[in-house]
């Protein structure tokens, strides 16, 4: 005689399906010395409603033939959560984030505001799961559903993708040294500011503006990239370095 699921919440409240045989008539379903709810009865099967619990208890189904005997069903507790890393990341989606606590071995749906996603458990203290699409900037709620319950108190941020503009100087010896301003959008989180792959000092402005000063270059045009922490925008040959004079 099966049990599907064979684990819910302590709290009660899990549908539980019992199926075997001569079930027509049941008159109770205990878990444990506790009576579960029915909600469904055929000969072949007992749905029920859970009642809460603790650790693991027999159940059994009463009809007018008599008493089953026992299986096992066993109560999980609501999971906790004790982290989520990063906090941040793009709007589109697409990146892992890594959540701990306690109780996630069962966990079957993690939700980022109201849309949900699927986890990979990697023990009962750890999960992984792939951000879905956010449905705009800002932050969202965070969810742990498991056989135990849903457990929330998480906050993850989506940040649109930045863009770059037109650099103001866009061309400057190639000393470095020449303070720029660089104009976009989404550059409040802005982490990192290169000029051809080379760093450069910056400050944010705003979240449409970065203040940066120029590295040491070779003559030439290169690519000046942002960095945030919704990605990153390129300003393709956004800086000239200038050859100095020679007499």
């Amino acid at each position: 005689m099966p049990i599907s699921p064979n684990q819910g919440s302590t709290g009660g409240g899990t549908t539980v399906t019992i199926t075997g045989t001569n079930l027509a008539g049941a008159s109770a379903v205990k878990f444990g010395t506790k009576n579960a709810t029915i909600t469904g009865n055929t000969p072949t099967s007992v749905t029920v409603t859970s009642p809460s619990g603790t650790g693991a208890v027999p159940v059994t189904v009463t009809t007018p033939g008599g008493t089953s005997n026992p299986l096992q069903f066993f109560y999980v507790g609501a999971p906790f959560k004790s982290s989520i890393s990063p906090v941040t990341g793009v709007t589109a989606g697409g990146n892992t984030v890594t959540i701990n606590g306690t109780g996630l071995s069962t966990a079957t749906a993690v939700n980022f505001g109201a849309t949900a996603a699927t986890p990979t458990v990697v023990n009962d203290s750890q999960l992984t799961v792939t951000v879905p699409t956010g449905a705009a900037a800002g932050p969202v709620g965070v969810s742990v559903t498991t056989a135990g319950g849903t457990n929330n108190g998480l906050s993850y941020t989506y940040v649109d993708a930045p863009t770059v503009g037109t650099l103001n100087p866009n061309s400057g010896p190639a000393s470095g040294g020449t303070a720029v301003t660089i104009p976009g959008t989404s550059l409040s989180t802005t982490q990192s500011v290169d000029f051809g792959g080379t760093l450069a000092p910056f400050s944010v402005i705003s979240d449409t503006s970065i203040s940066a000063v120029t590295p040491p270059g070779a003559v030439g045009a290169v690519n000046v990239t942002i960095t945030t922490s919704g990605g990153s925008a390129v300003a393709t040959n956004g800086y000239t370095y200038l050859a100095g004079p020679g007499i």
